[in-house]
């Protein structure tokens, strides 16, 4: 499996884990100058940008603790074009990172609500 089809299979993977904990989704692969949101999904009132990350090992570090500064800044610029394109200002806005790590059929997942926060 190439990088493009693992990174789309771990997306996959982290919405259906997501929705079977009663978020929905809105859109995947959100693209803006800049960057990209992985999962912008509702959680009832709340308005949640995921980051998938995926590992197949974890030697050199788990998959969520590769969520650098300069990505958070990238993610919050997309976030903030997203809200500009779609409206959603009187939603809360959340940042979660999910962590998938191992082989097809063997992995764990890892979410991490509210990873991050914007500054302003």
């Amino acid at each position: 499996m190439n990088r493009r089809a693992r990174g789309s299979e771990a997306e996959r993977l982290a919405c259906d884990y997501l929705c079977a904990r009663g978020l929905k989704p809105l859109q995947r692969n959100f693209h803006c100058r800049g960057g990209e949101i992985d999962l912008v999904m509702r959680h009832g009132d709340s308005l949640v940008f995921v980051e998938v990350r995926y590992r197949r090992r974890s030697n050199y570090g788990h998959a969520v603790e590769t969520v650098s500064a300069q990505k958070q800044r990238r993610i919050l610029l997309c976030a903030r074009h997203y809200l500009a394109r779609h409206g959603h200002w009187n939603s809360a806005v959340r940042f979660d990172v999910v962590g998938i790590e191992g082989e097809p059929g063997h992995y764990t997942i890892v979410l991490i609500k509210d990873a991050f926060r914007c500054e302003t």
